[in-house]
């Protein structure tokens, strides 16, 4: 499936890099975030607000504030290699879950550049902004040696990195091979052109004390029973928060997944046909409408990432989607809460299936680095266990491996309540599934095109009127006529 062309040839690769770079620290492809996962500055207010009207389908109409980070020293910065050295960078995006980036530049880039003698520098940059600094580096052909690539991004910037074929296959042998997803994420044209660090999984984060309450000790195993379930809630003032509005990856990460699971897509497995304007979507659509209008708190509409961890904690919303940061914060700032968490995945549809939204992170090599021998050499070390099992558990279940060896790490004993986020893995795709990956389905994630379908029914628009002018705009971008 990955090896597919992209039908949509309207835009040079050299203009959409360049439009990238405008946009990509707002809206194009930001993650299904890092910012959506934390409570503090930058979360907007959850409670109060009039949903404004459907919002503006044009990526630059609402870009959302990155959340800033406190930089740190990168490691090898003023050291002098060994005679004969070299020096590597690594460009990434800070992590949500500081130890992850502690342990790389305590542990890792020391213990490599003792075993080598090759400096490793880490070179974090702000949430949200790291698309920026991608394009940057690959329009100029200078910067980073590795790079840090989200979502779909190994097929946005294939031109301009290395093919890693031999370590990617390597890995799966030595690991018990890899889930479908790092494939369909990482394999472009049959090369694997990234290694990945694992998926920011997104699930059902809810109150159970409140579920309990109206009685469903479980978490509701379809989206019907979810309804019913979440219309008994908002009687008793414990309405759902699944966001609806303009964010990085909560109002995705439950909204595409429903879609699936009723059958519906954007187009097909070609990319040249357009299939969304079908009875599956319109069924999907309906139930979206209902469920808000008798389930969900009204100001959903509005939110974007950091909006939803505030109503949750401020204990006005009784079920959301988000990362599993979430329950980590609420550990270590809720007390009262964290006892009272459960995590389930997302609910089958008609077709009885269910389904998540995958945003894997992976490291790439830049084909314009002087350095791509010494970049392999490392990306191969650091992806054996002894050293990259630790890294990733120093996330505490944020990052999701995508080796089937690490589905028994310890982390998910210590914490069983995660385990929903390490089962997602099995059933998750990026966005313009069952097509490949390409700059299509990222024009339309950026333009918002699923989410305002789904916001303008909600708010009262003919069912039919939205699904059409959706589906002529998934038309124009994949230039189908």
């Amino acid at each position: 499936m990955a090896n597919r062309p992209e039908p949509s040839q309207r835009v040079s690769r050299r203009d959409f890099l360049r439009r990238l770079a405008v946009a990509a620290g707002g809206l194009s492809m930001v993650p299904i975030l890092q910012a959506c996962s934390g409570y503090g500055p930058g979360a907007t207010s959850a409670g109060g607000a009039t949903p404004p009207p459907a919002a503006p389908t044009s990526a630059s109409a609402a870009a959302p504030t990155a959340v800033p980070t406190t930089a740190r020293i990168v490691p090898g910065a003023g050291q002098t290699p060994a005679a004969g050295g070299k020096q590597l960078t690594l460009l990434i995006e800070s992590a949500f879950v500081k130890e992850f980036d502690d342990y790389f530049t305590s542990t890792l880039a020391p213990a490599y550049q003792k075993e080598t003698g090759v400096v490793v520098n880490y070179d974090p940059v702000s949430v949200g902004s790291l698309q920026t600094k991608v394009t940057a580096a690959i329009e100029t052909k200078s910067g980073p040696d590795l790079g840090v690539l989200e979502f779909n991004w190994a097929f946005l910037y294939d031109d301009a990195l290395v093919d890693v074929s031999d370590i990617g296959e390597n890995l799966g042998k030595q690991y018990g091979g890899w889930y479908d997803a790092a494939r369909e994420a990482c394999v472009v044209n049959g090369k694997w052109k990234a290694i990945p660090i694992g998926n920011i999984g997104e699930c059902h984060v809810y109150r159970k004390d409140w579920f309990d309450e109206v009685g469903a000790t479980t978490f509701p195993e379809t989206w019907d029973e979810l309804l019913e379930v979440g219309a008994k809630l908002k009687e008793k003032g414990h309405p759902l928060g699944l966001t609806m509005g303009h964010g990085f990856g909560d109002n995705h990460s439950w909204e595409y997944p429903l879609l699936w699971s009723f059958g519906a897509h954007e187009v097909d497995e070609t990319a040249r046909k357009v299939t969304l304007d079908s009875p599956e979507t319109e069924k999907a659509v309906e139930f979206v409408k209902t469920l808000f209008q008798k389930a969900q708190l009204p100001d959903v509409l509005g939110w974007t990432d950091p909006s939803n961890n505030k109503a949750f904690f401020g204990e006005q919303i009784s079920d959301t989607v988000n990362a599993s940061s979430i329950l980590t914060v609420a550990k270590r700032d809720f007390p009262n809460i964290a006892p009272n968490i459960g995590i389930a995945l997302n609910p089958k549809g008609p077709t009885g299936q269910r389904y998540h939204m995958t945003n894997p992170w992976s490291i790439g090599i830049f084909n314009f680095s002087p350095n791509v021998e010494e970049a392999k050499k490392f990306l191969a070390w650091l992806n054996e266990q002894p050293h990259f099992q630790p890294w990733i558990d120093a996330s505490q279940g944020y990052y999701v491996a995508y080796l089937h060896a690490y589905d028994d790490d310890p982390i998910w004993k210590q914490e069983p309540r995660l385990g929903p986020y390490k089962e997602q893995v099995a059933s998750a795709h990026l966005p313009g599934w069952p097509a490949a990956p390409g700059r299509a389905a990222s024009e339309s994630l950026a333009k918002y095109v699923i989410v305002d379908m789904f916001a303008k029914a909600a708010q009262g628009q003919p069912t039919k009127s939205v699904i059409s002018d959706a589906a002529a705009q998934i038309k124009q971008i994949y230039n189908i006529s």
